[in-house]
């Protein structure tokens, strides 16, 4: 239901932006963001974005990644600046809805970002 791109290969310092588009409204999703993996490690949250458009950000990413969403395109990105070798991994966008009785959560496929000299 989302598709996650923009990654590829970028030098240490550079910049990146991810894309991530779907067919559902993300304004009514109450929370979107982005994890990353690398292999053997666990999925770790990058940024958050809620439905005002509240962000939140480890300290690992604070100041250089910018999580955003455009509700009206129903697409959120993520700007990533100063890329540092251990950025390396795969980027998954996710959304989460609520509805009477329960809620649901929708995933990227990921999109490898590579940093690397």
């Amino acid at each position: 239901q989302l598709q996650a791109s923009g990654g590829g290969l970028v030098q240490p310092g550079g910049s990146l932006r991810l894309s991530c588009t779907t067919s559902l409204p993300i304004a009514s999703a109450y929370a979107m963001g982005w994890y990353r993996q690398t292999p053997g490690k666990q999925r770790e949250l990058v940024a958050g974005i809620s439905q005002t458009g509240i962000t939140n950000y480890p300290d690992s990413v604070k100041g250089r990644f910018t999580v955003s969403r455009d509700n009206a395109e129903d697409t959120m990105y993520l700007q990533m600046i100063g890329l540092k070798p251990e950025d390396t991994a795969v980027y998954y966008c996710y959304a989460k809805f609520a509805y009477v009785g329960g809620h649901s959560d929708y995933w990227g496929q990921g999109t490898l970002v590579t940093v690397s000299s």
